[in-house]
């Protein structure tokens, strides 16, 4: 089941709502029927006989990624079930005339989570550590998975033209997944951390190069580096309907094979992470946790970067393919 967030044109202006991509037809990002799983479930609740289906189906499947994942398992079952029925129907309209799929033309794309409830990105690939340290490895990147808090005010929907900073000559991309935490938790052991992940999405840790090294000379950041664009989506994928580790990882620019890989090479598991960011503190469902860059996963590495106009396309296997313009 591949889920996304999406805006749709209502009499009283546009609503976000959560779609499931409609696996019988296109699936390409933003050419997907969706079938709204609120209308569906909906539409469930209705045909057993349920005196106010539409009000039920907003609690147990909200329209709303942050506030789905807060009912946890409980919101991906019911969501299966809304998606089966409407795979069995041929009905249009659910409770109060609500709509059950939306057509391409009829929606747009935003990122799974349009505000995660906070994102931090780990560093925690040895061969891109490496790379990019152009050394030897620090003894602590052993010890710890080392990680920065991203700008959650700065996710840029799917198919975004991504606009280059002032202040930066130097562009780059990242190909990396992001776990989603579903489950509330604090000091969270590795043994249980499985069940406190609802999910995974494509991640693009966008880079200004120039300043994110000037930053880190400082001991401190990276900050502007990183905080002007972070790309999340197409889809999020719950976390039973992908094997994460094994997934092929992708970058193309304008159709150029850059970078390929799998997450599979983490030296810290997301597990292990999970373990370490929450000791002392809480995880909420909506936090976004970026694996790191897989090896080769970046221009810095490469020693080529992005140019004005370029597109980058960064695929996940079983999730889909995130894309973005870069322009000066």
């Amino acid at each position: 089941m591949k889920l996304a967030t999406v805006e749709v044109d209502t009499p009283v202006g546009p609503v976000e709502r959560i779609g499931a991509v409609d696996e019988s037809g296109d699936t390409a990002a933003g050419d997907a029927t969706l079938v709204d799983l609120t209308a569906a479930y909906g539409a469930v609740l209705a045909a057993e006989g349920e005196p106010a289906p539409a009000e039920l189906a907003h609690a147990h499947v909200p329209p709303e990624m942050i506030a789905f994942l807060e009912r946890g398992d409980r919101a991906i079952a019911d969501a299966r079930e809304a998606l089966e029925y409407a795979a069995e129907t041929d009905a249009e309209r659910g409770p109060g005339g609500a709509k059950l799929r939306h057509e391409p033309d009829e929606y747009r794309l935003l990122p799974p989570l349009p505000r995660p409830n906070s994102l931090r990105d780990c560093m925690a690939i040895e061969e891109h550590v490496q790379n990019s340290m152009d050394g030897e490895i620090a003894d602590v990147w052993y010890e710890l998975p080392v990680y920065y808090k991203g700008n959650t005010d700065s996710v840029v929907a799917p198919g975004e033209t991504i606009q280059w900073p002032d202040y930066s000559q130097i562009m780059d991309y990242e190909l990396e997944i992001a776990a989603v935490i579903g489950k509330r938790g604090r000091n969270i052991s590795a043994a249980d951390a499985e069940d406190h992940i609802a999910g995974y999405t494509v991640f693009n840790d966008f880079s200004a190069r120039d300043i994110q090294g000037e930053e880190m000379e400082g001991r401190l950041g990276p900050a502007k580096g990183k905080d002007f664009a972070n790309g999340l989506g197409p889809y999020f994928v719950p976390r039973e309907d992908i094997d994460v580790l094994e997934a092929p990882m992708t970058a193309r620019i304008d159709g150029e094979v850059w970078s390929e890989g799998t997450v599979d090479e983490m030296y810290h598991t997301f597990a292990e992470i999970i373990e370490h960011i929450s000791q002392s503190e809480t995880l909420h469902p909506g936090d976004v946790i970026g694996s790191g860059t897989v090896g080769e996963g970046c221009g810095l590495e490469l020693g080529q970067w992005l140019e004005d106009g370029d597109t980058v396309a960064l695929e996940v296997e079983g999730i889909g393919t995130l894309e973005y313009t870069v322009v000066r």
